[in-house]
């Protein structure tokens, strides 16, 4: 039985897209979003909570969200969820939250002179075919 794997967040950049290539010359952007909720807390207080991942675009999307998005901007995001761990620089084990975009919509577009959105789906990671012999350790980041 195979299972389902998808998120769709809402939010705002958090940081430029960075732009790289693999080593076979695909392009690969990432981006940070964050997505945050109002909510009261039982004595009635009001309290935000903000939640951040990273998201990872691949081949042509990749190359419209360099070229298009920008930190403060809002964007619609569907894809992948994944955990991925890594070593903190204390050398304690962490792990942050990762999106594998395959659908991503500008909802802010700047210079335009009206508010307006424009969607993009590429070739998504789960389309991607790596080389043969390479590894998710190949990426340059």
């Amino acid at each position: 039985m195979s299972g389902l794997n998808k998120i769709m967040v809402i939010g705002y950049l958090g940081s430029d897209p960075e732009m790289r290539y693999t080593p076979n010359g695909y392009p690969v952007t990432s981006f940070r979003i964050a997505t945050s909720r109002r909510y009261n807390t039982q004595d009635g207080q009001s309290r935000d909570e903000t939640e951040w991942f990273t998201a990872t675009a691949w081949r042509d999307l990749a190359e419209r969200v360099n070229q298009y998005l920008a930190k403060g901007q809002r964007a619609y995001v569907e894809g992948r969820l994944e955990s991925k761990p890594w070593l903190g620089s204390d050398g304690q084990p962490r792990s942050g939250n990762e999106i594998t975009a395959n659908v991503v919509i500008f909802l802010d577009r700047p210079g335009a002179g009206e508010q307006g959105s424009e969607a993009y789906s590429g070739t998504g990671a789960g389309d991607f075919e790596p080389a043969e012999g390479s590894t998710p350790d190949d990426l340059p980041f």
